[in-house]
């Protein structure tokens, strides 16, 4: 398994610990350290990092970005690795990865799931909003690496199908989520994933997690880039 979830210690485990850091006060993360590299800063200083950038909206196909795939050829695709390592209480794994049965817990909505079927797995900035913040300039193979990131346990989550369709292709300054006490760590997340795949923030985006920010902790985070 990719990684263990503890809910009780979600926010805890998703902002690392500060460590020494003798980078400047606002780094540029995107150019301070090839891929694989990391950069610890905090949530602040990442988001003052981030280019802004108009989006370019031209040309989507989520046809582009092959998802759910099987990288390490167990049986379970992506959305599968990531069901069984976020479940609260273990579905049942039968043939092909096929899961029954389980308990997942949704942050976006503080709700609770019985079985598979009510989840979605959600790419934490989806995949129309990559596209549009610079992943209409990346090879397939980089499409596909960003839409399968099993490498950085902030990328995937599960929740609710409900809550994921209702956020669909929406950036912060569009939607929420409903559970407010997931906003600190749904606005944190969002930074995290666009500096591990060096993607641009639009001018009404930043705002947006710039306000939300102002009222949660300035954690610091460490991310390895992605690209």
């Amino acid at each position: 398994m990719r990684r263990t979830v503890v809910l009780a210690a979600a926010v805890t485990a998703l902002l690392l610990p500060a460590t020494a850091y003798a980078a400047p006060a606002h780094p540029a993360p995107g150019r301070a350290a090839a891929p694989g590299g990391s950069v610890t800063l905090t949530v602040s200083e990442a988001l003052d990092a981030l280019d802004v950038a108009p989006e370019d909206t031209t040309g989507y196909k989520r046809s582009y970005f092959r998802h759910w795939i099987d990288a390490d050829h167990d049986g379970c695709n992506t959305r599968q690795e990531v069901l069984l390592e976020e479940a609260v209480e273990a579905p049942e794994q039968g043939a092909r990865c096929k899961l029954t049965g389980g308990l997942w817990y949704s942050a976006y909505d503080d709700t609770y799931i019985n079985g598979p079927s009510g989840t979605d797995a959600d790419h934490r900035v989806p995949l129309k909003e990559a596209w549009d913040s610079g992943a209409n300039g990346w090879t397939p193979a980089e499409r596909q690496d960003f839409a399968n990131d099993l490498g950085d346990p902030r990328s995937l989550v599960m929740v609710s199908a409900r809550s994921n369709r209702s956020k669909g292709e929406k950036d912060p300054a569009q939607w929420q989520p409903p559970a407010a006490g997931n906003r600190c760590e749904y606005n944190t997340l969002w930074v995290v994933v666009k500096t591990r795949f060096r993607l641009s923030v639009d001018p009404a985006e930043r705002t947006a997690l710039a306000s939300e920010l102002a009222a949660c902790p300035n954690d610091v985070v460490t991310v390895e880039l992605a690209r």
